[in-house]
């Protein structure tokens, strides 16, 4: 089933965040020094993935792009719908702030793209369980500080890993392998620096517009086209 590993992320993220839910009356300072120590890994496994690019140029250009469609409001006000629909706001945090911080952590990056393509493409769902696993327990913590709001992050999460696999079942017929190897390690460098933002905001340090860098990815692939092409 090619959707096999993209279904059982989703499942993970929502038994996480219910578990977490369950146990949301972990000591704050314990669960203040797990939400820093998430941070500081996001920042590491960043960098990581940033400093993989081979034309840093393209990816400073496809970060900039996103800029002007302004996702990062787009996806607040989908939070503040699912708000208005199963609660008043706690004093604690926000649906919305618990959706667009989940959905940011679980969608960006290589691990979710590379999972979905291999399981499209060669039906092995190795990545996918693996990021389940992490995704899982991320969402257990996240749950305990940012709300319920976390378990709403499996729907994007299942609809942007199986489209990948549902179209990488066909890539090989219209895709070059030089082409896809190119895109991957760009991808990765872009998805590395929002990785990056990710973790300065969980640590309080900024308040990045990360997902107004969302479109980065789809101007890689068009930037990477146009080289390939010329």
């Amino acid at each position: 089933m090619v959707l096999y590993g993209s279904i059982i992320n989703g499942l993970t993220i929502i038994f996480g965040a219910l578990l977490g839910k369950w146990l949301n009356r972990i000591p704050e300072g314990i669960k203040g020094t797990v939400m820093q120590a998430i941070g500081l890994a996001v920042v590491v496994l960043g960098l990581q993935m940033g400093l993989k690019s081979a034309d840093f140029l393209t990816v400073i250009i496809s970060l900039v792009i996103g800029e002007l469609l302004m996702l990062d409001e787009r996806l607040n006000q989908v939070g503040l719908w699912l708000e208005r629909k199963i609660g008043k706001e706690t004093d604690e945090t926000s649906v919305s702030q618990g959706f667009v911080t989940a959905t940011l952590i679980f969608v960006i990056g290589a691990m979710g793209i590379i999972g979905a393509l291999d399981s499209g493409i060669r039906g092995n769902h190795e990545v996918l369980l693996t990021k389940a696993i992490i995704d899982g327990v991320t969402a257990l913590i996240l749950t305990t500080t940012l709300g319920i709001g976390v378990m709403f992050s499996a729907v994007p999460v299942i609809l942007y890993e199986g489209i990948i696999a549902l179209f990488a079942t066909q890539i090989d017929r219209f895709v070059p392998k030089e082409w896809m190897d190119a895109f991957i390690v760009e991808m990765t460098a872009a998805g590395g620096i929002m990785i990056l933002a990710i973790g300065l905001n969980l640590l309080g340090l900024t308040k990045i517009r990360v997902a107004n860098l969302l479109p980065s990815l789809v101007c890689v692939g068009v930037i990477i086209t146009i080289q390939y092409l010329f």
